[in-house]
């Protein structure tokens, strides 16, 4: 059922965002992603659900290594840390799209910055005890099991 599902979001072209469920700075950052994305040209998925680690899998992501924001586009490619912020920013209504101009800095300088921030996200923002519930008009953005 999950391969039907993911198979549908691809036709459809939605890139997928997978976050940090628990963390705070994670979840403010996809309702802004959300409120911005007028196109609509995501869907979400926390780290911590069952289709997020199928997806993991399926693209052979290592996540030993990877303590981040991961986007998955419909076409197969797969960004994550600073990559993945700039270009889903360059997805989004108003100003931010110009903000992809940090991706002419070398990929490490850039993910430097965002490994900071990402390892001191749950001391600096806080952390859930569990992922956020959308609401009811938010849920069909995101992709679960109950959403198929």
């Amino acid at each position: 059922m999950i391969h039907l599902y993911l198979c549908y979001m691809i036709q459809d072209g939605k890139k997928i965002i997978l976050f940090d469920g628990v963390c705070n700075l994670c979840n403010n950052a996809i309702n802004f992603v959300i409120k911005r994305d007028k196109k609509d040209v995501f869907r979400y998925a926390s780290l911590q659900s069952e289709i997020s680690k199928k997806l993991i899998a399926e693209k052979g992501i290592d996540t030993s290594e990877l303590d981040s924001i991961i986007l998955i586009n419909p076409k197969g490619a797969y960004y994550h840390k600073s990559t993945a912020a700039l270009q889903i920013a360059k997805q989004l209504s108003g100003m931010y799209p110009s903000l992809s101009v940090f991706l002419i800095f070398p990929k490490f300088l850039r993910d430097w910055i965002y490994d900071i921030i990402a390892k001191n996200r749950y001391r600096w923002f806080g952390k859930k005890e569990s992922c956020m519930i959308p609401t009811p008009e938010l849920r069909a953005l995101f992709i679960d099991q109950n959403n198929q």
